[in-house]
């Protein structure tokens, strides 16, 4: 389990404090803070209390959202991505996933142009920070609102476009990518270059009820988790593996009672490798 880490979103209606206090009692060693989780709140404070939990700090999520159709509403993006570096320094998350994002109506080649270019705005200030920034490719069926990069090959083409900097990778997330043919080959690539910051795991339910919200616990789909799992290892990958898992379902039950069946059901797929 010393490679378990669980994203605040997972348990949704937990609080911060309630995180911190329950993860750790199933065997979690890291955990993911959702920017939300921080509103009003202390960041030193936030800092303080998460060493005392024991958990390490993974990463802060989310950034991005860097495509508008108007230079003011790009840059009030950019703004606040600058604000979420801030966030992660002042808490000691050493990387911000970013959900690129996406605008309805606007060209795909467009929204990705200006995804580079709102990264390269905010390349300097996450530098001096220490602090990385990971491209997480989206499914597909998020490619009009969410995510104009929706796989790997197109996160790897932006790390080209920005010179390939070292505080720029990419996030695998199973349930976005694993139907990728490239998939493999994708992934050996971002272990070659030093692009490999993160990987999360969830499933993906057949059929799926809601296209954001109801993911599916590991083994409860079709992803073949353990097999994407022993590709990333295979690159040096020695990170955490991140459970994120949107689900009302989920949501809507015992989180005491969820977290049990996190750790059992990560304990099953990494039974001989932990």
């Amino acid at each position: 389990m010393s490679r378990l880490c669980v994203h605040t979103i997972t348990t949704k209606p937990l609080s911060l404090e309630q995180c911190l206090a329950e993860f750790p009692k199933r065997g979690v060693s890291g955990i993911t803070i959702w920017r939300q989780a921080l509103e009003g709140r202390d960041l030193a404070t936030v800092k303080r209390q998460t060493a005392d939990s024991g958990l390490e700090v993974v990463s802060l999520c989310r950034g991005g959202f860097f495509p508008a159709k108007s230079a003011a509403d790009r840059q009030k993006a950019i703004d606040d991505n600058l604000l979420a570096i801030e966030q992660a320094h002042s808490i000691g998350a050493p990387l911000i996933v970013l959900v690129c994002g996406a605008v309805p109506g606007q060209s795909l080649v467009e929204s990705r142009k200006q995804i580079t270019d709102g990264i390269a705005a905010c390349l300097p200030a996450a530098e001096a920070a220490g602090v990385k920034l990971a491209i997480e490719p989206l499914h597909p069926m998020y490619a009009d609102d969410r995510s104009a990069v929706n796989t790997m090959r197109q996160a790897h083409e932006i790390c080209e476009a920005l010179g390939s900097p070292k505080s720029v990778g990419i996030a695998v997330d199973a349930y976005h990518v694993w139907w990728d043919p490239e998939l493999k080959s994708q992934i050996d690539l971002a272990g070659q270059t030093g692009r490999l910051h993160a990987f999360h795991i969830c499933d993906w339910k057949t059929p799926t009820t809601d296209l954001l919200n109801d993911r599916g616990l590991m083994g409860e789909g079709c992803i073949n988790i353990r097999e994407i799992s022993d590709w990333v290892d295979a690159t040096g990958f020695t990170g955490h593996r991140e459970v994120e898992i949107f689900s009302n379902r989920w949501w809507s039950g015992d989180q005491g009672e969820f977290l049990d069946k996190i750790a059992s059901a990560y304990g099953q797929i990494y039974s001989n490798n932990p």
